[in-house]
């Protein structure tokens, strides 16, 4: 029987001539840029500066990204083009109709839900006395990741026969208000629902936070002018202090909904997909990892890199025209 070390040094071994060849390439090149002088000083400097960058990204995103186009018109082995076959099993399959449709609800409900409560949370919170404990708080959620989040909330949702004592949060609450719980998890479409809860739950903190230093960066001056000609309470909310902030309230949605996009350890991990809970993100990895079908599952990455596509499109051109009016 092999030992750890005659398994692993191998691997030790071509891991650390990896890390010393990595090195030496970048010693190599810090080497010419320092000697450089004269007129080929800035084209090496950018060279230096830019090349290891643009090849990361060519390597890393735009090559995968070609390569997953490629695939998504080909069959489950890669080997065959079919061409729209994929695409069309994707629209016209009931079960990826279910699919497409809670990624749909998740786009929904979930940025504008979580950036709304954080926003509104922010409001109240500004000012306050001992302000960061209610802040800390609410933000603890975000040091957890979404599966250990999933994993407490299972508890929540836990559910035990009629007969049974209720061990669930949800369902002990549900009995003493004299109700009936049911199978939370099991219950469509609640379920999707109450899974978009875990996300609210985890990200409002981040949203909070992020809402309130743009809410304090508002000019103290333009509030106490606003408030000598009579704007108060929601008409100050609504013509002062929410344009101001418009710009980070849009940055802070449009990363919510890239976030819902690429959901996956929630439904995971809570459902693993069942129950009618499946989103596009988990199908993908299921059809990839699973079924072992890269067409459907290349498919799948598409069609979520077109949904992202336009909302990065609109963050770009937001922060542009935020920088041309400052």
């Amino acid at each position: 029987m092999p030992n750890f070390w005659s398994t692993n040094l191998p691997k030790l071994g071509q891991m650390t001539a990896a890390v010393a060849i990595f090195f030496a390439v970048l010693g190599a090149i810090f080497f010419i840029a320092g000697r450089a002088n004269g007129k080929m000083q800035k084209p090496i400097a950018v060279v230096v500066l830019l090349g290891p960058a643009v090849l990361l990204l060519l390597f890393g995103l735009v090559g995968p990204t070609i390569r997953t186009v490629v695939l998504s018109f080909k069959d489950a082995y890669g080997h065959k083009f079919i061409g729209f076959s994929n695409y069309k099993w994707l629209f016209t399959d009931p079960d990826m109709r279910k699919v497409l449709l809670n990624t749909v609800l998740w786009l929904v409900f979930t940025p504008f839900v979580t950036t709304a409560l954080g926003l509104l949370l922010a409001l109240l919170l500004d000012r306050m006395k001992r302000e960061s404990i209610p802040k800390s708080l609410l933000f603890m959620p975000m040091a957890i990741s979404f599966v250990v989040g999933s994993a407490v909330w299972k508890f929540v949702y836990a559910y035990a026969n009629p007969g049974d004592p209720q061990i669930g949060l949800l369902s002990t609450i549900v009995r003493h208000l004299g109700f009936t719980p049911s199978n939370w998890i099991l219950t469509q479409p609640l379920n999707t629902f109450l899974l978009m809860v875990i996300f609210v739950w985890i990200e409002t903190g981040f949203a909070m936070v992020i809402l309130s230093a743009a809410i304090k960066a508002v000019p103290a001056d333009i509030l106490e002018a606003s408030a000598l000609d009579g704007a108060t309470g929601l008409k100050l909310f609504r013509g002062i202090t929410f344009p101001m902030v418009r710009p980070t309230f849009i940055v802070v949605l449009a990363t919510m909904v890239a976030t819902s996009l690429k959901l996956f350890d929630i439904v995971r991990t809570a459902t693993g997909g069942n129950f009618g809970t499946s989103v596009l993100a988990n199908e993908m990895f299921s059809e990839v990892f699973n079924y072992f079908n890269q067409g459907r599952g290349s498919a799948m990455a598409v069609i979520l890199f077109l949904f992202v596509m336009p909302i990065l499109a609109y963050n770009i051109f937001n922060l542009r025209r935020q920088r041309t009016i400052s």
